[in-house]
């Protein structure tokens, strides 16, 4: 009889338990080396499709592939230890049907051994997020500013910003948490709007240009440490406030745990009548 080791990483229960209590600190990274300066200070890492973005300089996120997202999957895996890894589902990966989406989450979560698996979408990927929940995969869901959509969206604008739009945005909050997420991710929505969520959900929010006042933070790394040539609105750059990656890091890390960041500089307000 076997006798299998205790899990030393964060997993998804950990982050669904940290639901108001301590902000949770997230951020990208793509590489083995990178993951292990934030594994030390981040409850979570994410291996974003933005790699596409900052390792590819590509113009949107819509060309990166399954076998992308699983190869910068796996070294992250290799430079980590204790953070829970979460790997997007890239475009293409999920939206057809729910056992499209099954069966590439299984290969990400076998192929890369992450944690958990993020996709992009709310009412319309509820059922999708049951279905794959419901037979063991852990799912943190997406909504506000959906970068996959840009070609619908038109342009990478914030959210709610007009309390007219609000309804659709708070009812794919609560779809997502109802159908079994242990976490959503809220994208450039406006401040009032993501506070307002964050309130009526029973799942932790991850702003990324939302409100302080949601149960964590994520960024871009690259975008953090400002190594991107354009940054948005929600990004403080750290890379110029300490003598190293790990220094900038951990200055995101305190700041978000203290509720210093973000500022009000770095969400949006709502528009001006």
């Amino acid at each position: 009889m076997s006798v299998q080791s205790a899990i030393k990483r964060k997993t998804a229960p950990d982050i669904l338990g940290r639901k108001n209590g301590e902000p949770i600190v997230m951020l990208t990274s793509y590489h083995a080396h990178t993951a292990a300066l934030v594994d030390r200070y981040c409850d979570v890492i994410l291996v974003g499709d933005s790699l596409g973005n900052v390792m590819h300089g590509l113009e949107t996120t819509v060309p990166v592939t399954l076998e992308m997202m699983i190869l910068q999957g796996r070294a992250v895996m290799r430079g980590s230890e204790r953070a829970l890894v979460v790997v997007d589902m890239p475009f293409g990966s999920y939206e057809a049907s729910k056992e499209q989406a099954f069966h590439s989450a299984v290969r990400i979560l076998k192929e890369t051994e992450c944690g958990a698996v993020k996709l992009e979408g709310g009412a319309r990927m509820a059922e999708t997020v049951a279905f794959l929940t419901e037979r063991g995969i852990p799912v943190m869901g997406h909504i506000g500013l959906t970068p996959q959509s840009i070609n619908t969206l038109g342009s990478f604008r914030a959210q709610g910003r007009d309390e007219k739009g609000w309804a659709p945005i708070e009812n794919d909050a609560k779809a997502i948490a109802e159908a079994g997420a242990f976490s959503v991710v809220i994208e450039a929505v406006a401040e009032p709007l993501a506070r307002r969520i964050t309130q009526a959900i029973a799942i932790p929010t991850i702003g990324i240009g939302a409100s302080a006042a949601c149960d964590g933070q994520v960024l871009v790394l690259e975008d953090m440490l400002g190594l991107s040539p354009r940054t948005p609105k929600f990004v403080r750059r750290y890379g110029n406030l300490g003598p190293s990656i790990e220094a900038a890091i951990e200055g995101y890390a305190a700041d978000v745990r203290a509720r210093k960041f973000p500022g009000p500089e770095h969400v949006y307000e709502m528009k001006k009548s």
